[in-house]
This record gives structure tokens, C-alpha cells and sequence, in this order.
């Protein structure tokens, strides 16, 4: 059992490599396809926090304010985040600018991994066909989102090579998430950061990705096609929750 959700974990963090496709293009072909996958990140992010993380909470948790008052801290705790992160590059001139989307990506990813984790793992203590079929069901929803993960911390500032490597560092809590589950499975109540989950992912699709998408491009038809990738993205992940409710 314990091997089984070590490979599985391991298998999900690798998902986040799948950036390394763009080393086939230029600089130029990147920085064409780097909205459409901001967009799509958009999408995602807010298809997972709308159709998968507050339907779980709600489900789970018997008080339904509890559940929007977790969503609201998780919202308001990376707004605070982002102050910061403002505020420490305006005093440190020296240092290279990044967006702080790019950051807040990585945090809420880190987070929103864990507790992948800990699904996929404690459905493999039941039985290892539901822990696989748990497993199929987060890696058909990370595998956008990861591409489009990458377009954030490219279009924020980042290079293509450390992009990959710290968003391969945020999905390393996926077996972390597993391992914790199987070792301290009594001791873990992970329920209320669920919503807290959710309301990264709104700050983030509503504060910093949307406003991008919508002034990325002056063309009619970029802007056509970006709408149409973030509802692929939001409506793909609908189809999901459906399949595998």
C-alpha cells in the first residue's frame, strides 16, 4: 500500500514537467502561447475551486458558514501575501522583478497539491482500485492546470528552466500529502483548508490572472480565443466533477 501511493505520488509531481515541451519553441513562439495558457490556468483554477473544493467542503462540513469563512480567509490570506511581496519589491531595487502572481501560484499550488494528496492516499488505504481511480481523476485535472501553472510563472517573470523547477517543487507536497495520510491518517482533520484551498484559487483566477487575459492582447480575434481557452478550461473541469462525483 504504501508503495503504491509513493509511485502515485511520485507520478502526479512529474506531471509538473510537462513545461519542458516548450524548449521545442523560440522565444518568440513562448511568448505567443503563454497567454492562452494563463487563460487556461484561469479557467481551471476556478472550474477547481467552483465545482470540486466548495462542493466537497460543503458536503463535509455540517456548518456552511464554516465553509465560506475558510474560503474568505484563504481569499484575503494571499491578498495579504501579495501586499507584502509589493511592498518588499518597492524597498529592494537591486533584486530582479517578478510578478507576485508568480509566488502566489506556487503557494496555493503547494497547498491545493497537499490536499490531493491526502485524497488519493486515504482512497488507497480503502481499496487500490478507488485510490487509482481517484489518482486518474486528479491527474486529469492537474494536467492543465500545470500547463497553465507554467504560463504564470513564465509571463510573471521567471525562466523557462526555473519555472520548471520550483513548479516540480510545489507538486511535491502530492506524495507528501499521500505519505502523511498513511502514516498519521488518525491525526489529520484536513477538512477545513479545503475552502481555504478555494479561495487561493479564486484570488488568484480573479485578481491576477483574468485582468491579464483581458488586457494581453489589442486583437479581437487573441481576445476571442483566450475567452474561449478559460471557458475550455472552467468547463473541462465541470465534465470532471460530474465524471467523478
Amino acid at each position: 500500500m504504501l508503495l503504491w501511493i509513493l509511485l502515485t505520488g511520485l507520478a502526479m509531481s512529474c506531471l509538473a514537467w510537462i513545461g519542458a515541451l516548450t524548449y521545442f519553441f523560440g522565444e518568440e513562439r513562448l511568448r505567443k502561447i503563454v497567454h492562452p495558457f494563463v487563460a487556461l490556468a484561469a479557467g481551471t483554477l476556478l472550474g477547481g475551486a467552483l465545482f470540486h473544493l466548495l462542493p466537497e467542503a460543503v458536503s463535509r462540513i455540517s456548518n456552511p458558514l464554516s465553509v465560506f469563512l475558510s474560503f474568505a480567509f484563504g481569499f484575503v490570506a494571499l491578498l495579504f501575501v501579495e501586499l507584502f511581496l509589493e511592498w518588499q519589491h518597492e524597498h529592494q531595487h537591486h533584486l530582479p522583478r517578478k510578478k507576485p502572481i508568480g509566488y502566489l501560484i506556487l503557494i496555493a499550488d503547494a497547498l491545493h497539491n497537499f490536499i490531493g494528496g491526502l485524497g488519493v492516499g486515504a482512497a488507497m488505504l480503502i481499496d487500490v482500485k478507488l485510490g487509482l481511480t481517484a489518482w486518474i481523476a486528479a491527474a486529469l485535472h492537474e494536467l492543465p492546470q500545470e500547463i497553465g501553472d507554467f504560463g504564470i510563472l513564465v509571463e510573471s517573470g521567471w525562466s523557462r528552466k526555473n519555472a520548471l523547477l520550483f513548479n516540480f517543487f510545489s507538486a511535491l507536497t502530492f506524495p507528501l500529502g499521500g505519505l502523511s495520510v498513511y502514516f498519521f491518517a488518525e491525526n489529520i482533520n484536513v477538512t477545513v483548508l479545503v475552502p481555504f484551498a478555494a479561495g487561493n484559487f479564486v484570488y488568484i483566477a480573479a485578481s491576477g490572472l483574468i485582468p491579464e487575459i483581458k488586457h494581453c492582447h489589442n486583437r479581437l480575434f487573441h481576445s476571442v480565443v483566450n475567452f474561449l481557452i478559460f471557458c475550455f478550461g472552467l468547463g473541462f473541469l465541470y465534465v470532471l466533477a460530474r465524471m467523478f462525483s
